[in-house]
């Protein structure tokens, strides 16, 4: 008989934390069996041949180290379940600042027409459109990532608000559009620390996570250098920081003319958001 502690059991064993072992189990038991957990402190019976597919599941998850939200498809962010696959990145609670502060931004301004550059799963851009009352294009090179955030959107039934559009960066923004705010968590990680990361981050999407540049500033840049054509005067931009990269950040935003640069850190201290005005 196969009982829940062994299964956790095969996590940890992996070397995953056990609080972090007993959530994966719940959420593999959730997914693959069905049961929540109010079902499972009730005393409900776990069916033997789903806890066994269970198991297998945990077992993998142990070998691979592939991340569990991958496994079952989905990710938390912001009180929403959002379909995820290995053509995104796993949405993480350090994006949670940046969409809160970008949304603060948002109703502070009154903005009506916002910009995601880099959407991936989108979950940026839904909250956003689901929490204001901007209507957001969210942009990615991938296009599995934009069928993602499409499906995300429909979940959500964000029609309207949010839309999805294939682009390099500004690629395909028409020239006529213009936005009031442009938000990205853009890939800044230097390819130098591709080797150090951990195992579970080499199933993500390389080219949302690496840049090709030295020093990870690469996106930040390009973003940065062309924003002033589709801002709308005193336009923001704002992003998510890379560990040790914001005051490099916040000279990009100087050399481009950008004002009122300010720095938001997480609950660690880091520096993990910054955002700055156009100077028009």
């Amino acid at each position: 008989m196969i009982l829940i502690p062994d299964i956790v059991k095969i996590l940890t064993d992996s070397g995953i934390e056990p609080n972090e072992a007993n959530v994966e189990v719940k959420l593999l038991i959730e997914h693959f069996a069905g049961y929540s957990l109010v079902d499972i402190l009730m005393g409900k019976k776990l069916d033997e041949e789903k806890l066994k597919l269970v198991e297998e599941k945990a077992k993998y998850r142990a070998k691979t180290k592939e991340p569990i939200q991958y496994i079952i498809g989905s990710a938390d962010f912001m009180g929403e379940k959002f379909l995820v696959n290995p053509s995104v990145l796993i949405p993480r609670d350090e994006t949670e600042i940046l969409v809160r502060k970008a949304i603060e931004i948002i109703e502070k301004n009154n903005f009506k027409q916002a910009l995601d550059i880099g959407t991936g799963s989108g979950c940026i851009a839904c909250m956003v459109a689901k929490l204001t009352s901007c209507q957001i294009i969210g942009l990615d090179i991938s296009t599995e990532a934009i069928h993602t955030a499409f499906s995300n959107m429909e979940r959500m039934e964000l029609f309207n608000k949010a839309t999805f559009r294939k682009s390099d960066i500004y690629s395909k923004i028409r020239p006529e559009e213009k936005f009031d705010i442009i938000i990205s968590n853009p890939p800044y990680i230097p390819p130098k620390l591709k080797a150090t990361i951990q195992k579970e981050v080499s199933f993500e999407p390389e080219n949302a996570l690496y840049t090709n540049d030295e020093k990870g500033l690469e996106f930040y840049e390009k973003i940065i250098k062309d924003a002033p054509k589709f801002l709308n005067p005193k336009g923001y931009v704002i992003f998510e920081l890379g560990i040790g990269q914001s005051q490099d950040v916040a000279q990009i935003f100087n050399t481009y003319h950008f004002t009122n640069i300010q720095i938001v850190k997480d609950l660690a201290n880091i520096d993990r958001v910054i955002f700055a005005n156009l100077n028009n």
